[in-house]
């Protein structure tokens, strides 16, 4: 094997299919329901793939820490030929769901449509190979297909991540897909027919400032499913901790795991923040201009744990969260920083001994 050549032990972040791919077989082996077309297990073994439980003696462990009544809407939407929208705010796991989905209904998550405000209905339909096009004229070998038309020719699972940041002609270009399951290509005189168990999964931010509104006759073709941010304090420390835990092991973090107690002064700090309000309603506070979402905590973890060994004695200390939550908090530097320095002052300061050692470094931080 060439040094230049990618082997699976190296790749940064392992999709779902690689990452969960003993749980996987474990549920295929194990499955005794109806497999709809094109899917490789059915609908029963994936929901036990997102939420949770035994297969063959094997633990399967929750993807999704949330509702499974929404869960199980989700998966009934894909059995269909309607397509699935899955909106929330950020942080709520919607791509997560999207790519577990994926992985456990078609076994491959990677094709993937990422919506921005250059993405072009090229990347939605097809394009070409110019070089190609310009020697030979427009062939099939020259046709560069966009993942969404891979995925009708396979009878596969498409994603759109962020759907409503593409300007509005780009998301249309989606109403005759969904609608007939065809790509036309005039330019070779021939249609793209979907295959059985073909499908869009499509995520959207409510509380992106980039946001293109979609249209009604978008919105009718797809199921929308509505992710909530995480009910209450203990379900999200247990969100926090599972993903952090996995992705300190994906990297091979040289550092202890967060405490239970540290883990949930972020998670508290955050649900504070985000409310507008303490947590038992006595007193109200001011919102950064960013996002406080439960991505972020766990992204601040684990850069708290990669400081932690790589700059400390591999024991996350206060003065490592305090710089997590400095740069996760403080975007809009002078408007964070008053909100932040309120906060410390005016809440975090009067919790007592247990919050003074972080209140002290956060207060350093924050001069």
């Amino acid at each position: 094997m060439s040094k230049t050549e990618p082997v699976m032990q190296d790749i940064m972040r392992k999709p779902a299919e690689v990452l969960y791919q003993e749980e996987l077989q474990a549920l295929i082996r194990e499955d005794q329901g109806k497999v709809p077309t094109g899917w490789q297990m059915s609908p029963q073994s994936v929901l036990k793939f997102i939420v949770g439980g035994q297969a063959g003696g094997r633990t399967i462990t929750p993807k999704y820490i949330g509702n499974a009544r929404l869960v199980e809407m989700a998966i009934a939407t894909l059995v269909t030929d309607r397509a699935l929208l899955l909106i929330g705010e950020p942080g709520t796991a919607k791509s997560w769901l999207s790519e577990n989905l994926s992985a456990a209904i078609y076994g491959n998550s990677g094709l993937v449509v990422q919506g921005t405000a250059g993405t072009t209905e090229e990347q939605v339909r097809y394009s070409w190979n110019y070089a190609m096009l310009l020697a030979q004229g427009p062939t099939p070998e020259a046709l560069v297909k966009s993942p969404i038309m891979r995925a009708m020719e396979a009878g596969g699972i498409a994603r759109f991540e962020e759907i409503s940041r593409c300007a509005s002609e780009v998301q249309d270009a989606l109403i005759s897909i969904l609608s007939e399951k065809t790509i036309s290509v005039p330019e070779l005189g021939k249609e793209v027919n979907a295959r059985k168990g073909f499908s869009i999964i499509a995520t959207a931010n409510t509380r992106d400032r980039g946001v293109n509104e979609m249209s009604t006759a978008l919105k009718r073709r797809f199921n929308m499913i509505v992710l909530p941010a995480p009910a209450d304090l203990e379900t999200e420390v247990e969100i926090v901790k599972k993903r952090v835990a996995e992705i300190a092991s994906s990297y091979d973090l040289q550092a202890a795991a967060p405490s239970d107690e540290a883990l949930q002064k972020v998670v508290t700090i955050f649900r504070e923040l985000r409310s507008g309000m303490t947590l038992d309603k006595k007193e109200k506070v001011k919102s950064p201009a960013g996002v406080i979402s439960t991505a972020e905590a766990i992204s601040l973890l684990t850069n708290s744990m990669a400081l932690a060994a790589s700059f400390g004695g591999g024991e996350m200390t206060d003065e490592d969260l305090a710089a997590g939550l400095q740069g996760a908090i403080v975007k809009d530097d002078d408007k964070d920083r008053l909100v932040w320095k309120e906060y410390l002052d005016n809440v975090m300061k009067k919790r007592g001994a247990g919050w003074r050692g972080l209140y002290t470094a956060c207060k350093e931080m924050n001069q």
